[in-house]
């Protein structure tokens, strides 16, 4: 009963909607532009370049800035690693199935990787979802655009949630010290959790992306990243109990995500409007994401795959579909990722040729 509340509760506010006032914001405006532009097929490019505003989100400017410019590069990175994976395929003459496992072995190589340089660079939030999502999205999309112009896109809109970033320093009351960051320097220890850490995250997301690839070639759903996403939820936090919490947070929140998102697209939004309810979701995913992580997927979810459909419109019942069953695979994987470790301890703990079973007491008749 005390996860089960635990699962539910919210901590208390802090400051909150100054952050995802920033990242909304640094949706938006690119989103925006795009739309005016007539260029929707570069918002995915835009859409993962404004990711670059959720790190430093309750650090002092300068710190903000430094963290930032690390995180944004990364993601820069892997961006154009997708691009070119993307164009991969067709280079070398692989057919569609050769293709789809290909681009499993990359993002998984993308998972414990960034899982590896994201603990390095000491940047918050842990863990390489973000990039998981980046690359796997971006390699996936049928139709290219002009690297120069996807890469453009993304680098622009970097530099616009860095701005973002430190724009309250105009106002003398939210000035905070100009802080240059500490040496990044390591622990072996710390170097050795790094690793370990990277592992899981190449296990968890190379495991959910082969169930769900091989699920799909027989039921016939695709999307298969999504599992490698939701797998990799569990492996952020400190207790056993925390993570498979946020496994079971994930499928709760995305099925409620999905009520939300099958009810804007009732509405057939216009492109300007759809941007503007991705501002909204990404304001309140973000508003959500440190005190209540199952409602924060309730504005995660629409926001995903409305950031889909702009680039590569596809019919939303197959979506909501795929959704559903990508995201149940994945954080069932990621559960037992997590789980294994400590059911193999708890294994060797018990001495060869004995059992588990309590002794019996003494028979007081005799």
């Amino acid at each position: 009963m005390k996860i089960l509340a635990e699962m539910f509760s919210i901590a208390p506010a802090t400051k909150d909607h100054d952050p995802a006032l920033r990242c909304a914001v640094g949706v938006f405006v690119p989103l925006l532009t795009l739309v005016l532009l007539g260029r929707l097929d570069l918002a995915i490019f835009a859409s993962f370049g404004a990711f670059t505003g959720i790190y430093g989100r309750g650090e002092p400017h300068g710190s903000r800035f430094f963290l930032q410019l690390r995180a944004g590069l990364l993601m820069l990175l892997v961006i154009l690693l997708a691009s070119l994976a993307a164009r991969a395929g067709g280079a070398w003459g692989l057919d569609g199935p050769s293709t789809t496992w290909l681009l499993v072995l990359a993002t998984t190589v993308v998972a414990g990787g960034c899982s590896v340089a994201i603990s390095w660079l000491r940047l918050r939030p842990a863990g390489s979802l973000f990039h998981i999502f980046a690359f796997a999205a971006i390699a996936s999309i049928p139709n290219q655009p002009p690297l120069w112009e996807g890469m453009l896109v993304a680098v622009l809109t970097t530099a616009l949630c860095l701005l973002i970033g430190f724009s309250s320093r105009l106002l003398p009351s939210h000035r905070t010290p100009w802080v240059w960051p500490r040496p990044l320097r390591r622990t072996p220890d710390e170097r050795r959790t790094a690793w370990l850490e990277g592992l899981g995250y190449f296990v968890a997301a190379g495991l959910a992306g082969s169930l769900a690839t091989l699920a799909g070639q027989r039921l016939g759903f695709g999307h298969n990243y999504w599992a490698m996403v939701a797998a990799v939820v569990p492996l952020v936090g400190h207790t056993t109990v925390y993570r498979v919490r946020r496994g079971v947070q994930r499928i709760i929140g995305t099925v409620l995500g999905l009520v939300v998102l099958a009810g804007i697209l009732l509405l057939n939004l216009e492109p300007w409007q759809t941007v503007l309810v991705m501002a909204l979701c990404q304001f309140g995913a973000e508003l959500f994401i440190a005190r209540q992580y199952l409602l924060a997927q309730v504005f995660v979810t629409p926001l995903a795959l409305i950031s889909t459909l702009l680039v590569a419109p596809a019919s939303p019942t197959s979506l909501l579909r795929d959704r559903i069953v990508e995201t149940v695979i994945g954080a069932a994987v990621g559960i037992v990722v997590v789980l294994a470790p400590v059911l193999w301890r708890r294994v060797r703990r018990v001495p060869r040729g004995q059992t588990q079973e309590p002794r019996r007491p003494p028979d007081s008749s005799r």
